[in-house]
């Protein structure tokens, strides 16, 4: 008997589809429209052809930008997804340790992005802040504002405070959804806690670690707020991403047209960057 499949909940869906496919398109086409197009005001707008666009890929700006996204983009996932990792393993699977950790992981989740670097901007300075003064007693003579390392420093470990909790929690729903059977076999087998990790924890995890990737990669490579709050893209340019560097040449600068070019740009490297994420992790996953 052949199976018949009842569409009629689209329709439901439909109206709300239509309204975000709506406002998605008009915003893409008016960028799509700057990126060609040269204005000098008054609406008067003339036509550029690929010229910005050959412009921003030939610009020594935007490939330093690219690299530093890049580079911190590496970073960020080297750190949080280990560090997720052995604290979702760490974690309580029963009791009343299991809302009191999941409470706390979630609780840097909700602070909005703009008040994170308000804060960790503040706890970087030597004179009121904790992190600074602490570092400073110390002897290290810690100052993000001047030193493009200790701005690296800073945003990083800003980043990795904020967001690690995002890996925790998609890879403890990983671990709590294993049944205990797996555990009671290996345990019977003598198997160690790596060979339990590396056979049983792992692969059930590799589906969340894949959303956590891809995630973490496309927020770490789009990361505007809270490098920007905490140092503006200094000392220098030594933190200023293409989100930042984007910024500067729209609103700063009011380059509509190169700002547009450079936008599609980075939207088509997001795109193909996580594509190449998702390909490479899919396919080891079947393989497996």
């Amino acid at each position: 008997m052949e199976k018949t499949w009842n569409n009629k909940a689209w329709f439901m869906v439909l109206p709300m589809l239509l309204l975000v496919a709506f406002s998605a398109v008009i915003p893409l086409m008016t960028v799509v429209n700057y990126s060609v197009q040269d204005t000098f005001g008054n609406n008067q707008f003339f036509w550029a052809g690929t010229e910005w666009f050959t412009e921003i890929l030939q610009s020594e700006r935007f490939h330093s930008a690219l690299f530093r996204n890049l580079v911190f983009s590496f970073i960020i996932l080297a750190i949080e997804i280990p560090l997720g990792i052995i604290i979702a393993l760490n974690m309580p699977r029963k009791g009343l340790g299991v809302p009191v950790c999941l409470v706390l992981m979630a609780l840097p989740l909700l602070i909005p992005w703009n008040v994170v670097g308000t804060i960790w901007q503040v706890f970087g300075r030597v004179d009121i802040g904790l992190l600074g003064h602490t570092l400073e007693s110390l002897g290290i003579n810690y100052n993000y504002v001047q030193n493009p390392l200790h701005a690296w420093f800073t945003v990083i470990l800003m980043d990795v405070w904020h967001w690690t909790s995002l890996v925790v929690l998609l890879c403890y729903a990983g671990l709590v959804s294993i049944p205990d059977a797996f555990y009671q076999a290996a345990k019977i087998d003598g198997a160690s806690r790596w060979a339990v990790f590396r056979y049983i924890q792992l692969p059930k995890m590799n589906r969340v670690l894949l959303i956590a990737v891809l995630l973490r990669f496309m927020d770490s490579f789009m990361i505007y707020t809270e490098p920007f709050v905490v140092t503006g893209g200094g000392p220098g340019n030594s933190t200023t991403f293409l989100s930042i560097d984007l910024v500067k040449i729209a609103i700063g600068q009011f380059d509509l047209g190169p700002a547009a070019a450079m936008s599609i740009v980075y939207f088509l490297i997001i795109l193909l960057l996580s594509w190449v994420f998702y390909t490479i992790m899919t396919n080891y996953d079947a393989e497996r």
